[in-house]
């Protein structure tokens, strides 16, 4: 089956929420997805198999140059099949086509294969200081 990649693409809050779950092993939670990416985010990307929502990443943004992946996510019956890697790609060109020169990404430290050497990002420094 085809799977679609739409840059600020439509989406339900149910969808992604159960994606979110699945994802990072949590329960579901009530997060107001749409509110949220619309008030905070340069754009997102949905991912769809049909019209089932298998993907989705969020990318925040300074206003400027510098835009953010967070909440990648990929169903499980279709991680390590290039959904994640064509996410990410998708949301660069958005960010790209937006002005944005520099796209950043934290993650946890089983994710560098997949960012370095999937995605292309760069090793940098960077700090992080817990709030």
């Amino acid at each position: 089956m085809t799977i679609t990649y739409e840059w600020r693409g439509d989406f339900d809050d149910e969808a992604v929420n159960a994606l979110h779950a699945e994802s990072f092993d949590h329960p579901p939670l009530l997060i107001d997805w749409r509110a949220q990416t619309r008030r905070h985010s340069l754009g997102w990307v949905c991912a769809r198999q049909d019209r089932r929502l298998v993907g989705f990443v969020n990318v925040a943004w300074d206003g400027g140059v510098h835009a953010f992946i967070l909440d990648t996510m990929v169903t499980g019956d279709l991680r390590r099949a290039g959904v994640g890697t064509e996410l990410v790609a998708t949301a660069a060109r958005g960010a790209r086509a937006a002005g944005c020169e520099w796209l950043h990404v934290d993650f946890d430290d089983h994710l560098q294969a997949f960012y370095f050497e999937a995605c292309g990002f760069k090793r940098t420094d960077a700090g992080l200081l817990a709030l």
